[in-house]
């Protein structure tokens, strides 16, 4: 059997001794680095290709309290020259973080609390170029397809994710380098959407979803 070589990336010690331990009862799994943010990651990717003890996959985190994101990260390695699937890893479950993982080149997408078995398939899956997806997370993305009813776009689920945080009109512009009249008219959509006439409720309808997160 093949060694997969492993990078852990997350940001809290405790999760990353419990993965590395449970890593480490599957044959032919070797946690060979880890890295507390996404800048860290690439970092280490970069030093095993130049000492030619290439990671095989990478065990990523989205939200890390400093430094890169998972997604920004992802995006980052896999426009690496011969960069390792990225698999996500994380607490999070909602369409907004589902969806900008999968748009930024991750080869799955699993939660924490999943059973070590399911874990330990889905890195096989993923370091072997399938894509590796927590049942909980399929299911939804089948829903998205499936749902007769006006699902909203990834797009939209972005900027509903921005509409969460507070920002403005010109902020959210900004950050997604698209015009304020452009925001106006992807409010308009998810506002119809959504049944919603209003941000406040936009918004709290998107949390009852599991569009976007909770506060917090």
């Amino acid at each position: 059997m093949h060694e997969i070589r492993i990078l852990l990336v997350d940001d809290h010690p405790v999760v990353r001794a419990g993965l590395r331990a449970m890593l480490s009862e599957f044959e032919g799994f070797t946690v060979v680095a880890e890295a507390t943010e996404g800048g860290a990651a690439i970092r280490e990717i970069q030093r095993s290709q130049a000492l030619g003890t290439a990671i095989d996959m990478v065990l990523m985190d989205l939200q890390m309290g400093e430094g890169m994101d998972g997604v920004s990260a992802t995006r980052a390695i896999k426009a690496m020259a011969d960069a390792p699937p990225v698999l996500i890893l994380t607490t999070y479950d909602t369409d907004a973080d589902i969806l900008a993982a999968v748009e930024a080149g991750a080869s799955g997408y699993m939660l924490k609390d999943a059973p070590p078995e399911q874990i330990r398939a889905a890195v096989q899956q993923a370091a072997a170029g399938q894509t590796a997806l927590a049942p909980e997370v399929a299911a939804r993305l089948m829903g998205r397809i499936r749902n007769p009813a006006p699902v909203l776009s990834a797009r939209e689920v972005e900027l509903a994710q921005l509409l969460a945080t507070g920002m403005s009109n010109k902020a959210i512009a900004k950050e997604l380098f698209i015009s304020e009249a452009t925001v106006k008219t992807h409010l308009v959509h998810i506002y119809d959407k959504l049944g919603v006439d209003n941000r406040t409720a936009a918004i709290s309808v998107a949390r009852a979803r599991r569009i976007i997160r909770e506060a917090g």
